[in-house]
């Protein structure tokens, strides 16, 4: 595919995005002062999702300027129109964590391209962990990396686990899964070990070959832009439970590609 930029200009960015949120989401991080309201959604929000957000976007807006933005605490463009690259912003996945001092949380950004027949693909993503030393990230066809305290990239890749006896499966809760619940919770029977590790961390130890499925049965795009070209480029699957290809779904699950298919088919309604 060709798209308008330089990619590895747009990953460098996405390492100063980092940067910039990083600073701000830890200096809130057990603050005593930390405001916290209740969205019309009955999900949590923090003064620190708004200021990562404002953040990233007014840097955004003078490195991007043609860029638009779509982004879980101040709204998404009314229309996005074929040609057009735009940025997904999620400030904190696992603001719960975030609120309670559990280090399990991280700012996920994903750059998102349009082409000219409106399909959309996501060419670049960050996800920073700054309580958890580390952070991923990836860009089409370069492949996938992390980094540790601040240390040197490391490629990542998916485990090479084809059977279930032998596979490992992470969660984040059991809400939300309506009429897959009982299938669900049958199919954790099956494999080897599960752990509620939760959130964007279980899509991330996928990617690096520590756990062979994760899945949420509930997400909007800003929750797996960026986690989804991670798990991709490491070799492994992202869909939603219909089995559609990326993150575009209402779900989304990671694997390493090889029991893809056999988690899906295992979940059907």
């Amino acid at each position: 595919m060709s798209y308008p930029g330089d990619l590895l200009s747009d990953v460098e960015l996405l390492k100063q995005l980092a940067d910039l949120s990083d600073s701000i989401s830890m200096d809130r991080f057990h603050a005593q002062d930390l405001v916290i309201e209740t969205k019309p959604d009955a999900t949590p929000v923090t003064d620190a999702d708004r200021a990562v957000e404002k953040a990233i976007r007014d840097l955004l807006a003078k490195e991007r300027p043609a860029d638009l933005i779509v982004g879980e605490e101040f709204g998404s463009p009314d229309d996005i129109k074929p040609g057009t690259r735009y940025w997904v912003l999620d400030p904190i996945d696992g603001t719960k964590n975030f609120l309670r001092g559990v280090p399990i949380w991280a700012t996920l950004i994903g750059l998102v391209h349009r082409d000219e027949k409106g399909v959309d693909t996501v060419i670049a993503g960050m996800v920073s962990s700054p309580a958890l030393f580390r952070r991923w990230y990836a860009a089409l066809g370069f492949g996938a990396f992390t980094e540790v305290n601040g240390g040197p990239s490391t490629q990542i890749s998916v485990s090479q686990v084809k059977t279930l006896s032998d596979a490992s499966i992470s969660f984040s809760d059991l809400i939300g899964w309506g009429d897959r619940k009982v299938s669900y919770l049958n199919f954790m029977e099956k494999v080897w070990r599960v752990r509620g590790i939760g959130d964007f961390w279980s899509h991330m130890l996928v990617a690096e070959g520590a756990v062979d499925i994760a899945a949420e049965p509930t997400l909007a795009l800003w929750d797996m832009a960026a986690v989804a070209i991670v798990v991709s480029e490491a070799g492994g699957r992202f869909s939603d439970l219909e089995n559609n290809n990326g993150p575009f779904g209402k779900s989304g699950v990671s694997t390493n590609g090889h029991l893809h298919d056999q988690f899906i088919g295992a979940l059907k309604p």
